[in-house]
This record gives structure tokens, sequence and C-alpha cells, in this order.
């Protein structure tokens, strides 16, 4: 179930974000830690272990996590990046130096179930059109900072990335277009000020509208809180008319509603859900001292 285009961000990226997490963290300095092992040099074992089942995701950036602070930690992944594991088993280990380990863990756990839990509720929406051509699509609702973790753990759950930035491409949505007046407005006035690669997706809510994006060369046509039947009519217009447009739809996407919408017809269901409503994956850190 994960997708082929799963990439870990670059850590040139990721490192400042990493730091800056760290440091809000220890602070000035572990007031525990530091006071119970004031040698650096001792040593000691960690594990991570699963208290509740779901697909993994983040221990390549937990490994980050500790090494930011001790290049000598050694972490050792036990589950792959995407793989569901069952409750008890354990998924990673490291090895290094304990203030290393303590002052690092919570970082790197927090990390690493937050962007499980997202996998784990991106895959059960992922499964329940795993036999349509549909795909499953996140959004731009994610956490200010988190953003490009939570659309790498939305991809190892089997979901294909929107656009990460209002960069990326043209979503003219419903109050861009009552802002200039119409769909044919909004279309025309953004086609003559961005560049020839970028595509335009028009955010639709009723039929009248879809039939003016479609006279205006939209390139996706969103479907946006459509009953079934209308979604349906829309999707055979669109086909009918040019069977070039990718379709997507989006609003009130459930667990129960997601098969339903993916069996009109349309290419694309975006949701927020399983950045929203996701809960963390419960992982727990048993560490010792020389184990």
């Amino acid at each position: 179930m994960k997708s082929p285009t799963a990439v870990l961000p670059p850590f040139i990226l990721l490192d400042q974000l990493l730091q800056n997490w760290l440091l809000e963290d220890i602070g000035r300095g572990d007031r525990t830690t530091q006071s119970l092992l004031s040698d650096s040099e001792i040593e000691g074992k960690g594990v991570w272990i699963a208290k509740a089942p779901g697909v993994i995701a983040g221990l390549p950036i937990a490994a980050r996590v500790f090494q930011l602070l001790n290049p000598k930690v050694s972490f050792l992944s036990l589950a792959v990046e995407g793989e569901y594991c069952q409750k008890g088993k354990t998924v990673a280990q490291m090895q290094g130096s304990l203030d290393t380990l303590l002052m690092g863990e919570r970082v790197a756990l927090n990390l690493t179930m937050r962007l499980s839990g997202i996998a784990t509720l991106t895959r059960q929406y992922v499964e329940k059109i795993a036999d349509l051509p549909t795909k499953f699509v996140d959004t731009r609702k994610t956490t200010p900072g988190l953003r490009i973790l939570e659309k790498y753990a939305t991809q190892l759950g089997g979901a294909i990335n929107h656009r990460m930035g209002l960069d990326d491409a043209v979503m003219i949505k419903d109050n861009h277009i009552a802002a200039v007046g119409g769909i044919g407005n909004a279309i025309t006035k953004v086609r003559s000020h961005i560049p020839y690669t970028l595509t335009i997706e028009v955010e639709t809510e009723n039929l009248e509208q879809v039939k003016e994006a479609l006279q205006h060369n939209a390139d996706i046509i969103m479907l946006d809180n459509m009953p079934l039947d209308m979604m349906r009519e829309a999707v055979q217009m669109i086909r009918l008319t040019n069977s070039h447009v990718k379709i997507e739809a989006s609003g009130n996407v459930t667990l129960e509603t997601i098969r339903g919408v993916a069996e009109t017809g349309v290419d694309y269901i975006s949701s927020s859900a399983p950045v929203t409503q996701s809960k963390w994956l419960d992982l727990s850190m048993r560490i010792g001292n020389g184990l």
C-alpha cells in the first residue's frame, strides 16, 4: 500500500526544523539528565516498542534527532517505513551515551508517533478504495512547521500528495470566484499571469460551475461537497466534453462515504482527515545502562 513516490525529505531541509524542536525541548539544558549523568560517556541501549497496531512512519527522522545531538549514537530501524506493525513489536533499537538517548527521546518519539498516526489513518482510507482506480489525496490542512513531514506520512500510508504550497499549482476556490465575478473571469485572468507549466484547478459546487470550468479549459475540476447523484452527472459531463480533464472530489469525506464517492468515477478524492483527525500511534521507549 505504500506509495512508490514516498521519499524522505532531504536533511538539508529538515535539520533546521529538528534543531529548533530540540532547542524548544532542551532549553538551557536537561536539568534531570545532566544532574544524574554528569559523565556523558556512560553508554546505554534503548528500544522502541509499539503499544498499538499501526503503520510506522518517521524512524529515519528519529535517528537524525539523536545524531544531531551526538553523531556517535547508533539507531537501527527494525521496521520498514510504511510497514504495518502489530502491538508489541520492537520497531527500533539504539545505542550510545545515555544522556543523548534521554535528551532526544521526547522529540524523536513525538515526531514518530505523530507521523505514524497519520500514516495509519491514511492507510485505512486508501484500503477502502484499493480495488478502484480512484486515488486518495491529502490537502494543505497541515500543522504549521510540520507540513513536509505530515505529507511524507500520508505518502507512506498510500496517499498521493496534493500541492505542497500555494506556489505548486493554481487552485481557484469559491472565495476567488466570488472576488472576481465568476469562474471564467478567474481562469482567464490567472492564465495570463502564471508559467505555462502550472496546472489550473477549479473548485465547483454545482453543474453550472462545472460547465463554466469546462468552457474555459480548466485542467482539473474539483467537485466540492456535491451529492452523489450530482457528482455522477458532473463526472459524465466532464468525460463527454473533455476526457483529458482530471476530476477531484472533496468535502466531508469519511471512511464510511469514501467508497461511494470513488464509485462515481472521479480520478481523485482529497481529504484532510488523516492529518486533522488521526490519533498518535503509541510508542514506548525502554532504556537501560549496558543492557
